[in-house]
């Protein structure tokens, strides 16, 4: 094969650099109806949006068996699409954790994206939560490790949330906003939850930071927080944006239907940068990686990897690229 002619993935990053490449936005619901509803969206809009199927809210008190197997069932069934829905169980220490991950995972692991793993208290549940989730899946005899994603809302785990993000079985770090600020006793006001105070209370600002730099240091998946006004979309799109463009979140969470299209628009590229990426890519596998003159600015290796990320991300929020582009570059992920 010329040089040339090597693609991008292969001609920019070394084995171990290139992190996950999840969709943008993470879905998140809990009664049947909308559970299935969700995967009929999806099916719809195809796998630029996960599903998480919540055992932890969603379950009703007294059924959280029933609702785990329910949650399974739906991961199995022909209603996922696209093998991109996933599962939140109760957290660590919780008596439905243990039969949580015994049913999703016995019954479902072979299917299941990843398994959410919220309110750890640092980086000992989650280990204690990915040692039970081993176990379960040998027991079963199921290869695959699944991925498992895990919530920053207590003290502890942001304190420790670098150990957090490095811990290899762990694919993404969500905020949670909400028990983050009622963990505070009352010092961080309600509007520090609002979609335009979670982005100004100094406390709230610095636990966005961390956790997206302590997962962009070890290659894993920021995603951010709720905005709870689901029918105001103008203020979820202004939130959308500065979390992507300001604050480094690659992913979002959705808790409505009507938030999934924002989102996501939000966290894709304009049609602009998509062109522009074009260009300085096509130029730059011409050279042979070298760097090159595009308009007047110099560009090398470094922003070949920039532009390429956004090209990745155009085809994650299903953009429209030329049909060149997409068999050159993306046939294999079609």
């Amino acid at each position: 094969m010329a040089t040339g002619t090597v693609h991008p993935r292969d001609a920019l990053f070394d084995e171990g650099e290139r992190s996950a490449t999840l969709p943008v936005c993470d879905h998140y619901c809990g009664v049947e109806a909308r559970m299935r509803k969700s995967l009929a969206l999806q099916a719809e809009l195809g796998p630029v949006f996960d599903v998480t199927l919540d055992c932890e809210d969603g379950a009703p008190v007294g059924r959280e068996a029933d609702h785990a197997r329910l949650c399974a069932e739906l991961v199995m069934s022909a209603e996922n699409r696209f093998g991109r829905v996933g599962a939140r169980v109760h957290p660590v220490g919780h008596p439905s954790f243990l039969a949580d991950v015994e049913t999703l995972v016995g019954r479902a692991g072979e299917r299941l994206a990843y398994l959410m793993l919220p309110k750890p208290r640092g980086v000992a549940d989650v280990q204690a939560a990915a040692e039970a989730v081993d176990h379960v899946r040998r027991v079963h005899g199921i290869e695959r490790a699944l991925p498992l994603h895990t919530l920053v809302e207590t003290h502890g785990a942001l304190r420790e949330v670098d150990a957090i993000a490095a811990h290899p079985r762990i694919e993404s770090v969500s905020f949670g906003l909400m028990d983050f600020v009622s963990a505070h006793r009352g010092a961080i006001p309600a509007s520090a939850m609002g979609a335009a105070g979670q982005f100004t209370h100094p406390l709230v600002v610095r636990a966005k930071l961390e956790i997206a730099a302590a997962c962009h240091a070890h290659g894993k998946t920021p995603s951010h927080c709720v905005v709870t006004e689901f029918k105001d979309l103008h203020a979820l799109a202004a939130a959308a944006e500065r979390a992507a463009r300001e604050f480094g979140y690659t992913r979002m969470w959705s808790i409505h239907p009507d938030q999934i299209r924002t989102i996501v628009e939000a966290f894709a590229p304009t049609a602009a940068e998509v062109d522009l990426a074009i260009e300085i890519v096509r130029a730059a596998q011409a050279a042979d990686w070298a760097p090159i003159r595009h308009r007047d600015t110099l560009h090398d290796r470094a922003s070949y990897r920039y532009y390429w990320q956004l090209l990745e991300r155009a085809w994650r929020t299903g953009q429209p690229l030329p049909a060149e582009v997409r068999e050159a570059w993306f046939h294999a992920a079609a």
